[in-house]
């Protein structure tokens, strides 16, 4: 007999390659396609700014839409998720659930939850993978039970595995011609809540441009947009700065992040368009290197215990970080005084996004390049603004950028004066993210300290005043923590040994050219080699897409 489904939406927020709810369709007569508005759960796990709930709820609402223009609609359910699907599973006449299969331990941990609950009720579980290009138990098996903790590594073993699986195809009016949604009386009650409805305070749409519409429309659209220029996806690191006006990378972590943009289907479009090209980069250089960056990241984090902590990780250095909230405070809120940083720390909370070249500068700043602050306390920052957030790459990038695990090259420190003023020497920038320092003179714009008062007084901000003063001196505490690093390393060099490859590999190579610094001393000739294209690695939540 066929079944009636409860179909649970979590991050597979579309209707293009959704392997899961087109199973459900094809084995059953009644579906209902649901998502349950957990806050607690949320908010347990990770932290959640206003933008990002924004983005989700659009991104709801988009599906909604879509759905409603097969013949179905989307069900919101506020509440814990065991107690509101209990009560519509007995209302409903549902005999199965089915979800997308999950890597973080929250989203195990509840289908582990909701398992249970279905065999309590006799309902059938139907899941399937979804969200990342493989099965990572897959990988972790090929590679004799233990997850690849180098990229190296792992491309060796995907490499053996194959191909991901393509793409299914779309679900279409057709799916729910033979397969219907029941129409439910009060059915406003299963509508999208506003922020508002939440006890959300946030930004005033109307006056503002949304750079990031959520939703599976809004993720296509930007697909094909990047697409038609077949060039900078073939070349794959286009000349890309991180302190351009407006995004010039694809823009399109925040839609991978939850699910509005399948993994898969970018993977295999981007592979069209490299089998009609005569010479495009490879992997870890190609965009779909980049993915595979991710694909990195998920397998570690489902077989390392605490991933994203220091204490109780396997693979991560354990360092005494200096514990200064004060200078934390102080980066969260783009009061550094270094005025490049500030400018980014703005942007991210305005905007939800940041280049991921943007997000390594600010990244080692905070960590092992000045403040020798703990990575899991910007990680957290992250968390909270990023739309892209993402649990198992957020982590992985920190401590990459740390050089707490997977990056070896320590000595590598962006200046946070220099870097910023190579890609965008008039400060445009700048002026943007911290109009109180819109009037200063280019030649003073990165370093607005230096300018004498009678400058100061004629662009109307005052250093230390309207504006702060760095709150540290760059080269005496990079000297410093380089000296730090280099103790805590050759003391604990067989965990730094578990994440680092024994022969450089090309991906390494590329990281020092891209993270050269450009500061005092012996280091001034690393910048030479400095590229303003994209490097290997992602960015620090969602991809270097």
């Amino acid at each position: 007999m066929p079944h009636r489904t409860l179909h649970l939406f979590r991050k597979g927020l579309r209707l293009h390659d959704n392997p899961t709810l087109l199973a459900a369709l094809e084995s059953s007569a009644v579906v209902y396609p649901v998502y349950v508005l957990d806050q607690a759960f949320e908010e347990a796990a990770m932290r959640v700014g206003v933008l990002r709930w924004r983005f989700l709820l659009q991104s709801l609402q988009d599906l909604h839409a879509r759905l409603s223009a097969v013949g179905s609609r989307l069900f919101v359910l506020r509440g814990s998720h065991r107690a509101v699907l209990g009560e519509v599973v007995a209302r409903w006449g549902i005999t199965q659930i089915s979800l997308d299969m999950e890597t973080e331990p929250r989203y195990v941990a509840l289908q582990r939850e909701l398992t249970e609950m279905a065999e309590e009720l006799g309902l059938s579980v139907y899941t399937r993978i979804s969200h990342t290009l493989y099965d990572v138990r897959r990988i972790i098996e090929a590679n004799g039970g233990e997850a690849p903790l180098t990229y190296k590594t792992f491309l060796r073993v995907v490499s053996v595995i194959g191909d991901p699986e393509k793409p299914v195809r779309d679900i279409t009016a057709e799916d729910f011609q033979r397969c219907y949604t029941p129409e439910e009386v009060d059915c406003e009650q299963y509508d999208v809540p506003s922020l508002c409805e939440m006890g959300l305070e946030g930004p005033d749409e109307s006056q503002e441009e949304v750079l990031w519409p959520g939703g599976e429309t809004p993720a296509l659209q930007r697909l094909n947009k990047h697409l038609e220029s077949q060039g900078w996806v073939v070349n794959s690191k286009p000349q890309t700065v991180p302190n351009s006006l407006w995004p010039n990378t694809t823009g399109l972590s925040p839609y991978l992040s939850l699910g509005c943009l399948s993994v898969r289907t970018f993977y295999h479009t981007l592979g069209g368009v490299y089998a009609q090209a005569k010479n495009h980069s490879l992997p870890p250089v190609a965009l779909q290197g980049q993915v595979l960056w991710r694909e990195f990241f998920y397998t570690a984090a489902s077989a390392t215990p605490n991933f994203t902590h220091m204490e109780g990780n396997p693979i991560c250095l354990q360092i005494r970080w200096y514990d200064d909230q004060e200078a934390l405070l102080k980066w969260r809120t783009a009061q550094t005084g270094f005025p490049w940083i500030d400018a980014i720390m703005t942007q991210l909370r305005q905007e939800g996004w940041i280049h991921h070249l943007s997000r390594h500068a600010v990244a080692c700043f905070l960590t092992r390049g000045d403040l020798w602050i703990s990575w899991e306390e910007g990680m957290k920052v992250f968390e909270e603004y990023l739309l892209d957030a993402d649990y198992s790459v957020n982590a992985g990038n920190w401590m990459w950028l740390s050089a707490s695990a997977f990056f070896h090259q320590y000595n590598r420190i962006f200046c946070p004066v220099r870097f910023g003023r190579r890609t965008d020497p008039e400060g445009h920038y700048i002026r943007k993210y911290l109009p109180m320092l819109k009037n200063f003179p280019s030649k003073y714009i990165y370093e607005p300290w230096t300018a004498p008062e009678e400058v100061q007084l004629q662009a109307g901000c005052i250093i230390g005043k309207d504006y702060p003063l760095p709150m540290v001196r760059h080269a005496e505490v990079s000297e410093r923590n380089l000296a730090l690093m280099k103790e805590v390393r050759s003391c604990q060099e067989n965990t730094a040994k578990l994440t680092r490859d024994v022969v450089e590999e090309p991906v390494d190579v590329c990281v020092k050219r891209d993270l050269a610094v450009d500061c005092d001393g012996d280091q001034r000739s690393a910048s030479k080699r400095f590229s303003l294209r994209c490097p290997c690695l992602p960015e620090i939540t969602g991809q270097a897409v």
